[in-house]
């Protein structure tokens, strides 16, 4: 089915969908049931001034084990989500797009938290701090968040995710799950009930799978817990912390011509399949003595491995003072650590130590191949503060601040092994050459207000409020390898600011069923990036200009009976896009890479959000469903390149998913859906192109009810991703021109899940 067909099915779909609501008694809270259907509040947005859609408890717990919590927003619309496996947990695997931007310039907050960049290095990835099971929601706006929510990347889009509150009774809850590729997952939860206002849990699970294409295995251990104590006259105060420790075996991105195998490639791999080898090859020497100089070694699997620990801490005060107002306040404290390993060939070592050795005569000539290991580490803590004060019936006054420090280590150096053999022991005591050791340091202020109005009688919501932006950033120590061949540890400043960033958003309530929304917001980002942009060779590379957007949506929801959706339209302007580029080394044939704005992209599309319970069914079958149209076109030609009116690369033009459910008993559950995107180009220069491709996956329910002895709701559940092996390419890392690269989509994938609670 083409996309052009497939939107006017839908059309059609909820046209007639429409149609039998009109007959309904309209509702204005919750019209669609179901077990597996959201509230509108959730599902459509209602009464939010922009585009927002979140992911309930239901859904949530109705994926995969184990599904990361970015992943799950390949659900919302408008989200294109790729990743390395079925439940997106190999990080460098994991690519967001939404309207004109990535994942590097979306904000995401847990309980309220921001959660700072999203960088695999030194930033703080959602997916690390997020369980599934613990989740009461996740909430996206994909074109202006709440100017009261804190973030320096975010360019408008925000996702939050919302943690459970404590359970009042003593209790717990317990899955197994067993699935594709050795997949053993467990997860277990106990809550202590609530003694005089005191409440809490602690859950954490243990996963660990082999890749599922090339050798080696991914693991993860994952603690989250929560205590709250409610005051007997309102508010309360709460305590919460995430434990995440994270090991992976590397697999590596590939070009079409090795997926197709056109690229003659020394081991006769291609297709998905294409891997790290599980095995040390026999390789000439390319350098004579030398036994492992060939720099086929470097694609021994166990020299690509990462290996991260992070700790968040996070205590949160809300408190009422009257019935007129809420104040709330919030301390975090992160703490991070790791490393990754990637192989270095002979030849690149021989000549980096011969640019170092005069200059440190503790370096060690390298032996072989190189263990090259990166070390980052860090600690981000800031507090958030906001206060609600209700004026009478028409208006809300909401104002409030957030101060962040980000302090980031970065390490890099690379080791020789004995005998140079990639499966030799690491020579800790031979550093073959230095590369990286510098701190680099983030410092956010942030104030907004905002005004909220209730006008004829209640019809009528105006949001206006602005936020002001400060941010600091200095990078100091040894940025590259020129820094210790010149002897030098620059120091290096820069900041950016925005006093007024404005958001002005309105609902208005047509009847009790239909509602109008329109936005527009302005945001500022700190520029994506920002330690690889100031890592370049010389210290006197200038500061980019901060990334900037303006977002425009106009939209409308509808709340039946038997339908409830939701169609907004959106134009985004995104200003100062950074985008690396290789530059030549004045009279040298080496180039050097440098980052530079590249000017201006515009996006705008259509995304609509839908769910469905026909009454001739009879409410056992329903549906659900979202489709987007997005174009996102370069403005300004970058460097030597034409790229004006090109459209920016892994941005597909339509993205659908769709699903049916069908409640079979009051034990059983059935569901079936269907997830397709469209072609995507891979460089600025849009000179090559990945087509499109339709992944279906399902699930099965069992339980719901079935109780044995102190064991309740005893469930089984049954997933499977890419139900019909859909062979297809994935992830993109983008380049400005010639041949992209790419992780090919996950093979079909089982597991089944045994659960209960007590």
């Amino acid at each position: 089915m083409t996309y052009r067909k497939l939107s006017l099915f839908i059309a059609v779909a909820l046209g007639s969908a429409s149609a039998q609501a009109q007959t309904a008694t309209t509702l204005d809270a919750v019209s669609v049931t179901g077990k597996r259907v959201s509230e509108a509040v959730e599902a459509i947005g209602t009464d939010h001034v922009t585009a927002t859609v979140a992911i309930t408890r239901e859904a949530l717990l109705s994926a995969p084990a184990g599904i990361t919590g970015l992943k799950m927003l390949e659900s919302l619309p408008g989200f294109n989500v790729q990743a390395n496996d079925a439940l997106g947990m190999y990080e460098f695997g994991n690519s967001v797009s939404v309207r004109a931007f990535n994942m590097q310039q979306l904000g995401f907050l847990l309980d309220g938290i921001p959660m700072g960049r999203s960088d695999q290095f030194g930033g703080s990835p959602i997916y690390r701090y997020v369980e599934n099971e613990n989740l009461q929601s996740v909430t996206a706006s994909s074109g202006a968040g709440d100017v009261s929510l804190p973030s320096y990347s975010s360019l408008g889009p925000i996702i939050s995710y919302r943690s459970m509150l404590p359970a009042k009774d003593f209790g717990g809850f317990f899955s197994q799950t067993f699935g594709s590729d050795n997949l053993k997952r467990t997860f277990a939860r106990l809550d202590l009930g609530e003694h005089d206002g005191l409440s809490g849990y602690v859950g954490g699970s243990r996963v660990k799978s082999d890749l599922w294409r090339g050798p080696g295995y991914i693991k993860r251990d994952h603690v989250e817990g929560k205590l709250r104590y409610a005051f007997e006259g309102g508010g309360d105060l709460t305590f919460t912390t995430t434990h995440n420790d994270y090991y992976d075996y590397d697999s590596p991105a590939i070009t079409k011509a090795q997926y197709l195998g056109l690229a003659d490639d020394a081991f006769g791999r291609s297709g998905r399949d294409f891997a790290y080898l599980g095995y040390v090859p026999d390789l000439a020497e390319t350098t004579p003595g030398v036994a492992y100089s060939n720099v086929g070694y470097n694609q021994y699997y166990k020299f690509a491995v990462n290996s991260r620990s992070d700790h968040l801490y996070g205590l949160t005060l809300s408190l009422p003072f009257g019935d007129d107002v809420d104040v709330s306040s919030t301390v975090y404290y992160e703490r991070k650590g790791g490393y990754g390993v990637s192989p270095e060939a002979y030849a690149t070592s021989l000549a980096a130590h011969n640019a170092e050795a005069a200059l440190y005569p503790e370096l060690v000539a390298p032996r072989g191949i190189q263990y090259g290991l990166s070390g980052v580490d860090g600690i981000r803590k800031g507090i958030t503060s906001k206060v609600d004060w209700r004026l009478g019936d028409l208006h809300t006054l909401s104002a409030g601040f957030w101060y962040e420090d980000d302090l980031y280590h970065r390490t890099q150096r690379r080791y020789n092994v004995a005998d140079g053999h990639p499966d030799g022991a690491v020579l800790w005591d031979e550093v073959a050459h230095y590369q990286r050791d510098y701190t680099s340091s983030r410092r956010t202020r942030q104030l907004f207000l905002r005004d909220t109005l209730s006008l004829l009688d209640g019809r009528l919501r105006v949001d206006a409020g602005f936020k002001a932006t400060d941010i600091d950033y200095a990078i100091e120590g040894y940025r590259n390898p020129a820094d210790y061949i010149a002897l030098r540890r620059p120091r290096i400043s820069t900041g950016w600011s925005d006093h007024f960033l404005p958001q002005l958003g309105a609902v208005y309530n047509l009847n009790d069923s239909d509602q109008l929304f329109a936005s527009y917001s302005e945001n500022m980002a700190l520029p994506r990036g920002a330690d690889d942009i100031f890592s370049a060779a010389s210290p006197d590379v200038p500061a980019p200009e901060a990334e900037i957007a303006k977002n425009w949506e106009l939209g409308v929801r509808s709340n039946r009976a038997t339908l409830n959706a939701s169609l907004a339209l959106y134009y985004t302007q995104f200003d100062n896009r950074l985008q690396s580029y290789a530059s030549p080394v004045p009279g040298s044939t080496t180039t050097e890479t440098f980052y530079q704005n590249v000017g201006t992209v515009d996006a705008y599309g259509v995304e609509l959000s839908s769910q469905w319970k026909p009454e001739a069914l009879g409410g056992k079958i329903y549906f659900n469903g979202n489709l987007s149209y997005n174009v996102s076109k370069f403005q300004d030609d970058f460097s030597s390149f034409s790229i004006k009116d090109n459209t920016v690369p892994d941005f597909p033009e339509w993205v659908f998913q769709g699903g049916v459910t069908w409640e079979v008993a009051p034990w059983a559950l059935l569901h079936l859906q269907a997830r397709a995107i469209s072609s995507r180009y891979t460089n600025f220069t849009n000179s090559e192109e990945v087509g499109g491709y339709t992944v279906w996956s399902a699930y099965a329910d069992f339980g719901d009810g079935w109780n044995w002895g102190a064991l309740q709701d005893i469930k089984l559940r049954l997933n499977v991703d890419n139900l019909f092996d859909r062979d297809y390419l994935g992830t993109i890392t983008s380049v400005v021109s010639g041949a992209g690269s790419f992780r090919p989509g996950p093979a079909r994938t089982l597991q089944l899940t045994v659960s209960t609670s007590f």
